[in-house]
């Protein structure tokens, strides 16, 4: 049984599996996912690239499934696959891999930026705000910003915004 920092660990591999997914980061996540699984063997290496492709086309906004629950699916997926990788291995190739997957994981925020998909709806009234999407305030974080499908945005009132998609304050 991994420990609850391994287990969180795994999980956030999930999530950058998904975060990456149709961004520039994708080429870069795929090839060290690969690596990672792989251990050294070039058609379990294979297999695994099979699968992040399969995950690829999974999440593509024209994928005929609800994009936000393929998303939440896909994580759950890989977060468990990579799970049972760290619960399969030694003391020494368990740390290993926590280590590249760390690396991923900075590699994966720094390379693909926030993403908001599937989002709902913004609505503001009497002065407020609202954004359904991305909003960063003193300045922007490294690495792109990606909205899709994000929700309607309505704004009633004096001095009222609301925004669906990214904003930058």
């Amino acid at each position: 049984m991994l420990v609850e920092a391994l287990v969180a660990l795994a999980a956030a591999g999930g999530g950058a599996v998904v975060q990456a997914a149709g961004t520039d980061a994708w080429n870069g996540l795929r090839h060290r996912v690969g690596e990672i699984f792989g251990g050294g063997d070039a058609a379990r290496a294979q297999a695994e690239l099979e699968r992040l492709d399969r995950t690829a086309r999974a999440l593509a906004p024209d994928a005929p499934a609800g994009l936000a629950v393929q998303r939440l699916r896909e994580e759950g997926v890989w977060a468990g696959r990579f799970e049972t990788l760290l619960e399969g291995l030694d003391d020494a190739g368990r740390e290993h891999v926590a280590d590249e997957l760390c690396e991923l994981l900075a590699f994966v925020a720094a390379s693909a930026g926030d993403t908001a998909a599937a989002t709902g709806r913004a609505v503001a009234r009497e002065g407020g705000s609202a954004v359904t999407g991305i909003k960063t305030t003193g300045g922007a974080r490294p690495g792109p910003a990606r909205a899709v499908h994000t929700g309607d945005a309505e704004a009633t009132g004096t001095d009222s915004s609301a925004v669906s998609g990214i904003v930058h304050d």
